[in-house]
This record gives structure tokens, C-alpha cells and sequence, in this order.
């Protein structure tokens, strides 16, 4: 019987299934770790430590606790935080700290040079993206400009699965989905690298090949198995990022099918069928040649939750905060949290945006204090699908996939503000249960349609019409585009 392996690199913590040719889990591990912030503005990892450890000490750990034979793992895929900036030298070796996705704004400026050299709708209408800070290219500018002395010296640049796959196989690989949030360097028409738009950020020869996310990039070399304890030759698909993986593990994959991810971010993913070409949200190719997809993304989410717990909740866990914010009524007695912590991505793209609590009294608790925050997510998640919308791509169908799902406040508050029902599959296990069964069909053993059979749904969260919320919202946005500019002035 052939088993598949998938690992997942996240932002705060990497997840590991073995899965048995019907999609049971015989083995799950996982392992924290920190997200790097050097200042205000970036978010690192480090790829040794952070990537490739998590994996070798997942690979270890479900091999002991399932006791499988390494030689009855048929495939392995890996999904990791994405897109991001990795400069390796002639050896593969990383030269600074891998820099993360688009909560990381350090390369502003480059932006907006960008934006000012090549034009910002030649770029939209190229790379299908407006250049923000999800985007490598202008954090490899910055590279460039900062430390010419690393970039000198840079043979590769990868991204945080690109890199995992070469500790694997010692192939230099990077799937399309991936790729297309290199802007300005990749071609959607073409779908291909393109120097054309910016041919000084960096040579095409040290991108990673491309590939799409079920060919085989390559086999597990005797280095990495003697690491690992994977077998000499195992097949190694070329993976891709972590949200396209928790989309597959809920069987995000017909036109109008959208995927919702609760983890350190909100993330979206809709499966169209023609290109969405919206400047406020991001596009990429999918998974499959032929097919699209429309995303989008929160800079702050369950990270927020995390700083308000660490910060003004002591000791107290996620259970006890939770309790208090049922106890207080929703629209948290008036008070709204704008969750522009790092920055916003979708759809209002300002690295500038900061956080707030309005409407402050000495009446309001710890748990009004929490139920605003998860509104606020709520709110921001709200007025991504208000766009999606906008340009003509409302979903037929949400699925809610993540670590978030086991939050039913947060999961009603999407709902609510957000006007959808959200169904919810059995297994929540996310990216990592989406790497194995797209390892399972990397080698033949299931087919795409399968993953209804591997993972079906188990309950819906339907909305609630909240008079509250009908109030909020409006306002909510209102105190964004009313503070904008007092927000950056404090910056």
C-alpha cells in the first residue's frame, strides 16, 4: 500500500501528515518556531534553522511514531510560507535570513521606483499583480541596493519551498503559482521569466527552474536521506506555497470555489476560470495548467490574536479569551479595532496602515477588548470578498480551512460580516494533508477528484444578519480612510 508524506513550513509553526493510500492520517507532528522581526516593517526566517530543520525533526518524528518502513513512501510534497526572498551562493548556502511574504515591507521604496520606471499598469497587465509587498522582485532591488556585497555573491534566489526541495534533491525548482508572485520578473501570458520589464533587478539564470506543482523535481539524495531518514530515491514533487496546499486538503479546485485559510494570516484563494485581473487582489496561475486563481490576503490575523494575548493577556490561553469575547455582545459594545498591525495587504496595499481601537471606554473588558479584535479581522476579511465581488468573482462556495477553524467566534464574525456560509471538512490539518494527497497524485496513486473521498465536508457555519455589524462596517471603513493620514504622519 503506498503512503505519501506532506510537510508544510508555516510562519509560527511547521506541520507533518503520513497519510495511507485512502487519505488516512498515520502519523501528524508538528514544531514551533519564531517569525524573525529585526524592526519594525520585516519579518525573517531562517532557512536552515527554521525551514530545513522543522523538516528534517518532522521527517524523524512521524517516521518514529508511525514505525513505517522510510521504503513504503512513495512521494513526498512540501508547501512552505510564500513568496519569499532567499539569496543562496554557489552552494546552495543561504546568505542572510529568508525574507517573508508580504508582511514584510522593507522594500517600499523599490515599489515605488518600480511603480515610477517601468509604470505600474504595464506591470499589472504583464505580471498580473500591482507591485506591493508581496512581491520578491523588488525585495531582491533592495538586495541589490543595500547590500551589494550579499547580492555579489548570490548564485540562486530561492523561495522557502524552492529551498526545501533543494535540500532534497539538489535541483533548483519553483512551481508557477509561486513564481507568478516574483513580479516584475515573470511573464503571465508567457508564463515564463522575463527580464523585459526590469532587466537590472536580477539575471534570469538565477531564478529557479520552473516546473508545476505535481511534476517531480527530483529524488531524495543520499545527503538528505541520511538526514531525513527518508530512503535513498524517493520522488519529490516540486511544491508550492502553503495556501495553495490548505486550498487542495479542502478540495478547493473547480472555477468559483474559494478557499478560506485561518492561520497567523487570512488568506483567500479562488479557482477561476479566466484570469481576474484586479489590482487590489493578486493572481497567479494554478496548481494545474489551464486554471486560474484570484487571492487575496491579510496581513494580520491570528498573529493579532497572538500579540493580544502576549501582550495585554499575561498567562491566560486562547479557551479563557475566547469565553470572554462570547460574553460580550457582538459589536463589542461600540468599539471597532482597525487590524493594520503590519500594514495591510488586500485590497488596500498600504505598508503604512497601522492598528487601532476606536471608541474606548472605561466600561469596555479584556473580552470586549478581544471580540473587537476578531471583528476587526472579521471586517478585513469582509471587505476582501466585497472586492472579489467588485471584480466579478463571488464565490459559489467557501471552504473554511486552518488552525482558526477551532475558533467558532471568528468563524461566525467571517460569516457574518462577510454575508457567506463557510463549510468545514473533517480534517482541518490544512497545508500539510494537501502536500500528500498532491504527492498521491504526483505519482498516480489518486486522482484530483479524490480528495472529496480523502476529506469530506463535516458541518457549514451559515450567516447571521447582526445589526450591529450592518452599523460597524461602514463605519469601520470610514476610520481607515478618515485616519489614513494621520497614521502615516506617526510612522
Amino acid at each position: 500500500m503506498p503512503h505519501t508524506l506532506g510537510i508544510d513550513i508555516g510562519t509560527f509553526e511547521s506541520k507533518g501528515v503520513l497519510v495511507d493510500a485512502q487519505g488516512q492520517i498515520i502519523a501528524s507532528a508538528s514544531r514551533p518556531h519564531k517569525m524573525i522581526v529585526p524592526r519594525a516593517g520585516w519579518a525573517e526566517h531562517r532557512a536552515d534553522e527554521d525551514w530545513w530543520g522543522d523538516f528534517v525533526f518532522l521527517c524523524r518524528a512521524l517516521l518514529a511514531q508511525s514505525g513505517l518502513d522510510p521504503a513504503r513512501i512513495k512521494a513526498i510534497a512540501t508547501s512552505a510560507i510564500g513568496p519569499c526572498m532567499l539569496p543562496v551562493d554557489a552552494a546552495g548556502a543561504p546568505l542572510m535570513n529568508g525574507v517573508l511574504y508580504g508582511v514584510d515591507t522593507r522594500a517600499t521604496d523599490q515599489i515605488t521606483a518600480l511603480n515610477t520606471q517601468i509604470g505600474a499598469e504595464t506591470i499589472h497587465r504583464r505580471c498580473g499583480n500591482a507591485l506591493t509587498s508581496q512581491q520578491v522582485g523588488p525585495k531582491i532591488l533592495w538586495l541589490k541596493q543595500t547590500h551589494p556585497e550579499l547580492y555579489a555573491q548570490t548564485a540562486m534566489v530561492l523561495t522557502s519551498t524552492s529551498y526545501l526541495t533543494w535540500k532534497l534533491t539538489g535541483h533548483y525548482v519553483i512551481d508557477h503559482y509561486t513564481a507568478a508572485n516574483f513580479s516584475p520578473l515573470y511573464d503571465i501570458e508567457r508564463q515564463d521569466w522575463t527580464a523585459d520589464l526590469a532587466p537590472d533587478i536580477l539575471p534570469l539564470e538565477k531564478l529557479p527552474r520552473l516546473m508545476w506543482s505535481t511534476e517531480i523535481a527530483g529524488h531524495v539524495t543520499p545527503e538528505a536521506a541520511a538526514e531525513t531518514g527518508l530512503a535513498i530515491g524517493t520522488p519529490v514533487t516540486c511544491g508550492t506555497i502553503d495556501a495553495a496546499a490548505e486550498a487542495v486538503s479542502v478540495g478547493v479546485q473547480h472555477p468559483g470555489q474559494m478557499m478560506m485559510m485561518y492561520g497567523s494570516t487570512i488568506f483567500i484563494i479562488q479557482v477561476t476560470a479566466q484570469a481576474v485581473k484586479d489590482a487590489r487582489l493578486w493572481y497567479a496561475p494554478w496548481l494545474f495548467p489551464g486554471t486560474h486563481a484570484a487571492m487575496a490576503g491579510l496581513a494580520t490575523s491570528g498573529t493579532l490574536t497572538h500579540w493580544f494575548r502576549d501582550t495585554l493577556a499575561g498567562d491566560t490561553d486562547f479557551p479563557t479569551l475566547v469565553a470572554e469575547a462570547q460574553a460580550s455582545p457582538k459589536g463589542a459594545k461600540g468599539l471597532l479595532c482597525l487590524p493594520y498591525f503590519s500594514g495591510e495587504r488586500t485590497p488596500i496595499h498600504d505598508p503604512h496602515a497601522r492598528g487601532a481601537f476606536f471608541g474606548l471606554n472605561l466600561t469596555h473588558s479584556r473580552g470586549d477588548m478581544f471580540r473587537a479584535v476578531v471583528e476587526g479581522i472579521a471586517a478585513g476579511t469582509a471587505h476582501v470578498l466585497e472586492t472579489f465581488a467588485e471584480a466579478g468573482a463571488s464565490p459559489a462556495q467557501v471552504m473554511a480551512v486552518g488552525g482558526g477553524t477551532k475558533n467558532a467566534l471568528w468563524l461566525q464574525a467571517t460569516s457574518d460580516f462577510g454575508g457567506v456560509a463557510q463549510q468545514v471538512c473533517t480534517k482541518t490539518v490544512g497545508a500539510s494533508y494537501g502536500n500528500a494527497f498532491l504527492a498521491a497524485v504526483a505519482i498516480g496513486a489518486a486522482d484530483p477528484a479524490d480528495i472529496a473521498l480523502w476529506n469530506p465536508k463535516e458541518r457549514e457555519v451559515l450567516p447571521e444578519a447582526v445589526p450591529a455589524y450592518a452599523l460597524h462596517y461602514p463605519l469601520w471603513k470610514q476610520l481607515y480612510r478618515q485616519t489614513r493620514d494621520i497614521m502615516q504622519a506617526l510612522a
